[in-house]
């Protein structure tokens, strides 16, 4: 495990010498600076895990210093301050700003160590229930007891103990975070940091600062790779990044490190890197969308999730798993499946995966009374299927007229697509340029269609 970083600010040589000496001691990575530039420059190289701050220091002093960091926004770790000359005014300006704690000289070291393990478990504890608000509500381990899901795991933990580059495959729904967070759980950083890039919500030109960091002037922004130090970043849906980022992704991989947007210093690239993604990136590759180079790096390890079509006998025990988990998430009145509601359920075809029986259950206990949910009760959940016909539009516009219209315009797409994939010849890279649509909604639209792109190859 990566030890944790501390940052000594304090202009008196033996302070910093001894307060070093100890902390090494007990296990801490520590860089000392003896004033506010000095300070400025390691936090700019590298993003510390706790920062003790002295008040007074020539120059700009620490009160100056945190107040600086907090206006910019840059406050990204805990920060104890320590001063010879403390009042009461001082501690409260400092904790208003942002400090974690205040500590007096003489330290006793003993106050220092437990102020030191109180602020990082503080700062564990709120970055964890950050993550678990922002997580879709999902099984935080692979659930299932199906030869399919026993293999899975067995391959995600020997990935876990093997690998720093992995590719997880898999339709939209399957659990490939769910994956990614179970090697995370399975491998020796476990204990530390498990990042998810949000990168269907980030900009496409902002998202090479978002991952790598950037640096204006003296103002420092940490990064994704920053943030993940010592554990593990996962990239979903590596395909959308732009050529630029993959060019900088495939750079910090080769040469094990990496530089901020606008920035000098090369910094150790330290983390597992886990991406996802919902179709076979060799078709970007062909259609160059996708570095060719970047590609075979991630492909080492690819680890494939099957839909849940392929392993139905699993469907009873996830209804279990998330019956429980939205009764004590969401203080929802306890039901279970009748056997017919689990064999028709086991039937269907869940072209949302495991995301979709998710939502159907929380529908469910939400809309239900009754304590058992029967077969009809599923049924009318889940709704009819959307016909669609064989025979093109041209040939059947009689019929297509008589729908109403939300299936016609279901009609209508099916045929629309049929007839794109023809000309492209399957590739389905080709056919979101051509169609203007993004890749993701594309492979979402053609399973609801009951489009199969494979069959549209040479």
């Amino acid at each position: 495990m990566t030890a944790k970083y501390i940052l000594v600010v304090d202009d008196e040589p033996d302070i910093r010498q001894l307060v070093s000496e100890i902390l090494e001691d007990e296990g801490y990575e520590v860089k000392t600076a003896e004033n506010a530039e000095e300070a400025k420059e390691l936090r700019r190289k590298r993003r510390p895990d706790l920062i003790l701050l002295d008040i007074w220091m020539p120059g700009q002093d620490g009160i100056s210093l945190l107040k600086d960091w907090q206006e910019k926004g840059s406050l990204s770790c805990p920060v104890v301050m320590m001063s010879g000359h403390g009042t009461i005014e001082t501690a409260v300006e400092a904790t208003r700003l942002g400090a974690h704690d205040f500590i007096e000289k003489p330290l006793s070291m003993a106050k220092m160590l437990l102020c030191i393990e109180n602020a990082m478990r503080s700062d564990q504890l709120t970055q964890e229930n950050k993550e678990l608000r922002e997580q879709i509500i999902a099984p935080q381990y692979p659930v299932g007891s199906s030869d399919i899901m026993k293999t899975l795991r067995e391959q995600a933990k020997r990935i876990a103990q093997n690998s720093g580059t992995v590719i997880i495959y898999g339709e939209t729904g399957v659990g490939k975070e769910v994956f990614a967070r179970y090697i995370h759980a399975n491998s020796d950083s476990k204990e530390n940091p498990f990042v998810k890039a949000n990168v269907s919500t980030i900009k496409e030109k902002e998202l090479s600062k978002e991952i790598f960091g950037c640096e204006e002037g003296e103002d420092v922004h940490y990064g994704l790779f920053d943030k993940a130090r010592g554990g593990t970043l996962y990239i979903p849906e590596i395909s959308s990044l732009r050529k630029d980022t993959q060019a900088l992704l495939l750079n910090a991989l080769k040469d094990g490190f990496y530089t901020r947007v606008n920035g000098k210093d090369k910094i150790k690239l330290n983390l597992k890197l886990i991406v996802s993604s919902q179709h076979d990136l060799n078709d970007d590759v062909e259609a160059d969308l996708f570095d060719q180079e970047l590609y075979q790096m991630l492909s080492i390890v690819p680890l494939m999730i099957p839909s849940l079509r392929d392993h139905p006998e699993d469907v009873p025990e996830l209804l279990n798993y998330f019956v429980e988990q939205q009764i004590e998430r969401e203080s929802l009145p306890y039901r279970h499946f009748s056997v017919p509601s689990q064999n028709f359920l086991r039937n269907h075809k869940w072209l949302g995966n495991i995301r979709e029986l998710s939502n159907i259950v929380q529908r469910l206990l939400i809309l239900g009374t009754d304590t058992e949910i029967t077969q009809e009760e599923v049924e009318e959940a889940i709704g009819s299927e959307v016909p669609i016909f064989n025979q093109p539009i041209a040939q059947n516009t009689e019929n297509l007229f008589d729908l109403p219209l939300r299936l016609a315009r279901e009609q209508f797409e099916h045929d629309y697509l049929d007839y794109q994939l023809k000309q492209v010849e399957g590739n389905v890279s080709k056919l979101a340029e051509l169609v203007q649509m993004e890749r993701t909604h594309l492979y979402r639209k053609m399973r609801s269609l009951k489009i199969d792109p494979k069959q549209y190859g040479k």
